[in-house]
C-alpha cells in the first residue's frame, strides 16, 4: 500500500496538539512515530497531543534527561528523546528493537539523530517554523487510506 504525505499549518500550540491527537487516535500496535525539527518548533507539543489521542491521561513531558519515558493508554506508549544521545550504540543499548516491533507505539523525538535505526514502517513528522511563525507539519508514511480529518 502506498504511503500518504499530509501537510498542515498550525498557528498555535493547541492546534499543533490537535494535529498530534488526530494522529494518535489512528495509531496501532507496532507503529513508530519519528519527529524531526529544530529546537523550539513544537515536537514535544505535537507528541503531547499524540499521547492524548492514544488515551494517555497523564501529560507527556520531554524525557530529555532520562532518554526514555513510558505511558499507559489504549496501548503502551514509549517516548524516546534522542537529543542528548552520543551514539547509535547508546540507543541500541536501550533495547529499541523491542519497542519498534512490540505491542505499543514508539515516539522518537529528535529522530534525525537515529535515522539508521528506525524501521521501514516509521511515520515521520517534520515540523518547521520558529517563534511566532506558523508551524508547517508534514506527516509521511501513513497508509494512503488514512486521513487525520
Amino acid at each position: 500500500m502506498a504511503a500518504a504525505k499530509l501537510r498542515y499549518e498550525s498557528r498555535s500550540p493547541e492546534e499543533t496538539q490537535r494535529i498530534g491527537e488526530a494522529l494518535g487516535r489512528r495509531l496501532r500496535a507496532g507503529d513508530v512515530v519519528a519527529t524531526i525539527g529544530e529546537l523550539g518548533t513544537g515536537k514535544t507539543c505535537f507528541l503531547q497531543g499524540l499521547v492524548r489521542g492514544l488515551g494517555v491521561e497523564e501529560p507527556a513531558t520531554s524525557p530529555t534527561f532520562v532518554l526514555l519515558s513510558h505511558y499507559r493508554g489504549r496501548l503502551p506508549v514509549h517516548h524516546l528523546d534522542a537529543y542528548r544521545t552520543g551514539s547509535l550504540d547508546e540507543l541500541l543499548d536501550l533495547g529499541l528493537e523491542e519497542f519498534f516491533y512490540g505491542d505499543g507505539v514508539t515516539m522518537v523525538e529528535w529522530a534525525d539523530k537515529c535515522l539508521p535505526l528506525l524501521p521501514s514502517h516509521t511515520i515521520t513528522v517534520r515540523i518547521s517554523g520558529l517563534g511566532g511563525e506558523p508551524r508547517e507539519i508534514v506527516i509521511e508514511g501513513l497508509p494512503e487510506d488514512v486521513s487525520l480529518s
